[in-house]
């Protein structure tokens, strides 16, 4: 939504810079099509819009429905103009954002280009050792297997037969009987799941607390469940279930340190040329 909004702000800005007393002057054959006040639209701005092929019907609609459309905002722009506080400085805010966009994109660039993006286990492991104590659970979480099956589903038996088993073509025949008739299954025995999530998905009342496999019914399922470990909030956050945020602290921590090297290394360089002379030292 961030970056949409910005999109936003920054063809306003555009188009307050664009919409001035001063157009360019048009060629003396173009097409007058609407004017707003001062601001003029000529058929040559539309050049494109029309697709080829188009019947002159169709040509003539479109055309129409541009004309209305930028009349319409351009009457509503008319009158943001009018109403710009006297404090709010427009061509600052138009400098201001297009050096924000410069350097974003810049960032990115060197991002791309220049920053290691690979994190080793070791490396994880290391950071939430030394700062575990910040992730604290904020809910209830649980390893689990879920198999939650309508009762019409075929060959049951069978089901029961792979959920009992320890063998692992038994729990691949089951993962796949899942995938073509469960309504929800979890079977990732080293994610963590939200118990809040999981409690949705099973009759009222459930047990939730590792123990021996449950298996549940009720009007229309039949429920599969075997909780592995659980973690109750307050507690501290396992690494597997943090692993993706720790991630995103190690790449932005590169990321801080490679821009501060940067602006080192063109500070260094320019200054070096001459480029840079500092009068208050």
């Amino acid at each position: 939504m961030l970056k949409f909004s910005s999109y936003i702000l920054f063809f306003t800005i555009c188009f307050l810079a664009s919409c001035t007393p001063a157009e360019e002057a048009k060629e003396e054959n173009d097409v007058e099509l609407a004017k707003v006040f001062s601001k003029k639209l000529f058929l040559s701005e539309l050049e494109g819009m029309v697709p080829d092929g188009a019947t002159p019907e169709d040509s003539t609609k479109i055309i129409n429905a541009e004309v209305e459309r930028w009349t319409r905002e351009t009457l509503l722009m008319q009158e943001a103009e009018k109403n710009i506080p006297a404090d709010l400085n427009i061509d600052e805010l138009v400098r201001d954002y297009r050096m924000s966009l410069v350097r974003h994109n810049y960032e990115q660039f060197l991002v791309e280009t220049q920053l290691d993006s690979v994190i080793a286990e070791q490396e994880i492991s290391t950071y939430y050792e030394k700062n575990k104590e910040q992730y604290q659970l904020q809910s209830s979480i649980l390893r689990c297997f879920l198999i939650k099956v309508p009762k019409s589903s075929p060959n049951l038996d069978q089901l029961r037969s792979w959920w009992r088993s320890s063998n692992s073509e038994d729990f691949e025949k089951m993962k796949d009987y899942a995938t073509q008739n469960a309504s929800f299954y979890m079977l990732e025995e080293n994610t963590w799941y939200q118990q809040s999530d999981l409690r949705t998905q099973l009759p009222q009342g459930s047990n939730l607390n590792p123990t021996q496999d449950l298996n549940q019914s009720d009007e229309t399922h039949f429920y599969f469940l075997k909780v592995f470990e659980k973690k109750s909030r307050g507690g501290l956050a396992p690494l597997g279930y943090i692993e993706d945020q720790i991630k995103k602290v190690i790449l932005h921590k590169r990321k801080m340190v490679l821009l501060d090297q940067r602006k080192e290394e063109l500070y260094d360089r320019e200054t070096s040329k001459k480029n840079v002379k500092i009068f208050t030292k």
